[in-house]
């Protein structure tokens, strides 16, 4: 921010007539001054004990001194302990809210053609199953992501892998053949991702039938297991479509076919897309190619019943699966073969997988094995781990049905907006079509913000009914907010009040006033590090805070029935702005406000 740095010049100069001593800015530590003292910005003076061979308190206060005698910027300063707080002239905050009115890209970077290329993958579904909440959090975090690498200025590629082959996905087809009579879509009247789910948990309900009724016998569940006729089909399945026979592909094709239908209609609405998408069936292959000349290498071995395995002891795992004694593929000969694909494709310079924790040590055995296969990228892949997300029933399963549909789970979110928004009185008074427009956009900012809030590394409980909230740190808080800011700039434009271009400099601002420009200011630095630390929850934690400060303002001050004109028209523009940062912060997250609400 442009005070902070002016701050920092005029310590250093300070700094150097007092101690004779130079120093840069990153000896200058500045900290946000605590709401308990009087200030805007606090020195901590510790680190300069060194040069000014002083008490702390000493040294702050002749540092503050000179800072007051020579530097218009400070208004006033008091010394607590070792930690010195500056006030910040009136004159500098109202120069810093008319900079940022002119700048309509205050806080993002452009993006230029030579910036650095960013390939962000996230989603990654199985074409077994409809997309659940996991994927959800997953997407959101992905998107989001995304949005906040674009805005410090980075080339972004948005990428999707879908997982369309292996025994997970035979197991759907082989219900569905054994099972199914011909369903489709049309004829069930489901989308083509829940039809295909439903034969996935029916695979599950036979083959715990069959383990049943082989255990009753006196066996094993070990050795049922091994006796499954169902899994062995399954499985037979699978090396004919590794085989190509064309009947099990013909069947492959027609069963995906109905479910990325049904997935984009999810995607549509969730409000994510991608700029390319890889299909496994088309980059194992590539894998398998790369895990074989390993092996021609000697950098993997083979095991006497044909497996291949990579020896990571010397890197302080164990022995990894690389492909099966059949010759089929795992998820990792898949990963091989994509990471090359891309980087074929794509001149990449930061590599982000979207996956949860529980995928930790596959990513650290990936980046391994790329940089074994010779791969410059193998050691720079980044993981973006993040925590599971529950609900407050606990966990979900697939396999059993148990989870918590994504569509279910966002037309229950827009219903419930509806009907909170009918009983506050929210959608009064506007038509069939705005009530509907607000309900989605209500109910689906509650379920973004919700879930983006949190630390990503974090696991976390997803509460449909406290996302919904229309007070505290909720979407529909600070949707509202902004509908709020946008009703007075509608009556002021009535009333035919125009906002100016320069601010009178002698408006006696209050602490809260300064405090508000201070805040929309930290726009800029927040985005950065949002960025940086690949943590998009701090977006949200920001646009909360702007949202609760202009709150209490808005209740404290008046703004239309201010009586000093020139005071009235800088809260306007200050209210304004607040407006125009949510706006951008809540896009961030793929949320959009309303102007009416």
């Amino acid at each position: 921010m442009q005070i902070e740095k002016n701050l920092q010049e005029i310590i250093i100069r300070a700094i150097k007539e007092l101690y004779q001593a130079n120093v840069d800015a990153s000896q200058i530590t500045l900290q946000k001054t605590k709401k308990e003292f009087k200030g805007h910005y606090t020195l901590v003076t510790f680190p300069l004990l060194k040069i000014s061979r002083k008490k702390p308190e000493e040294t702050a206060q002749e540092i503050g001194s000179w800072l007051a005698a020579n530097a218009a910027i400070i208004s006033g300063f008091n010394v607590i302990k070792g930690f010195l707080n500056l006030e910040i002239a009136t004159d500098a905050w109202l120069r810093l809210l008319e900079k940022i009115d002119t700048q309509s890209g205050f806080g993002f970077t452009p993006v230029t053609d030579d910036a650095p290329l960013y390939m962000v993958e996230y989603s990654s579904p199985n074409t077994n199953k409809p997309l659940h909440l996991g994927h959800v959090r997953n997407n959101l975090l992905g998107h989001s992501l995304c949005e906040v690498l674009a805005a410090n200025g980075k080339r972004v590629v948005k990428t999707n892998i879908v997982n369309d082959r292996g025994i997970h996905i035979c197991k759907s087809m082989l219900a569905w053949q054994k099972w199914g009579n011909g369903e489709t879509p049309e004829s069930s009247g489901k989308k083509g991702d829940h039809l295909i789910g439903d034969y996935y948990v029916l695979f599950d309900k036979k083959y715990k039938e069959e383990l049943a009724s082989l255990q009753d016998k006196g066996i094993s569940k070990e050795d049922a297991e091994g006796q499954s006729q169902l899994m062995a089909e399954a499985r037979e399945m699978l090396r004919k479509w590794e085989a190509g026979d064309q009947e099990t592909v013909s069947l492959w094709k027609r069963m995906n076919e109905w479910v990325y239908a049904g997935f984009d209609e999810t995607y549509r609405r969730m409000g994510v897309s991608f700029d390319k998408i890889y299909y496994e069936s088309e980059t194992y292959l590539a894998g398998k190619e790369e895990v074989l000349r390993g092996l021609k290498e000697g950098l993997f071995y083979r095991k006497e019943d044909g497996s291949v395995w990579a020896d990571l002891t010397p890197d302080g795992l164990d022995h990894k699966l690389l492909l099966r004694a059949d010759g089929t593929s795992v998820y990792m000969t898949q990963d091989i073969g994509t990471a090359k694909l891309r980087f074929d494709d794509y001149p990449i310079d930061t590599m982000i997988y979207v996956v949860g924790n529980e995928q930790n040590y596959h990513f650290q055995v990936l980046s391994i094995l790329l940089d074994r296969l010779g791969f410059e990228f193998g050691k720079g892949l980044v993981h973006f781990s993040y925590g599971m997300v529950e609900l407050p029933e606990g966990k979900m399963k697939s396999r059993e049905g148990t989870v918590v549909d994504a569509d279910d789970l966002m037309s229950e979110m827009v219903e419930t907006a509806r009907e909170t928004s009918r009983e506050l009185g929210k959608l009064d008074g506007i038509s069939t079509e705005e009530a509907d427009e607000i309900a989605e956009m209500v109910g689906m900012g509650a379920l973004k913000y919700f879930i983006l809030k949190v630390d990503p590394k974090k696991n976390m409980t997803f509460n449909p009914k406290e996302s919904i909230d229309f007070n505290g740190n909720t979407g529909p808080f600070i949707q509202y907010t902004h509908a709020r800011i946008q009703s007075v700039l509608r009556k002021a434009a009535d009333q035919g009040i125009t906002l100016p271009e320069k601010l009178n400099n002698t408006l006696p601002l209050s602490e809260k006033e300064e405090g508000l420009i201070q805040l929309l200011a930290e726009f800029e630095e927040v985005v950065k590090q949002a960025g940086t630390e690949y943590n998009v929850s701090l977006i949200g934690n920001y646009v909360y805070d702007l949202a609760k400060e202009f709150n209490q303002f808005y209740h404290d001050f008046s703004i239309l029935r201010e009586e000093n004109s020139a005071l009235r028209d800088f809260r306007l523009l200050l209210a304004k702005n607040i407006a125009l940062t949510i706006k951008k912060g809540m896009k961030l997250f793929g949320i959009e406000v309303p102007e009416r609400m």
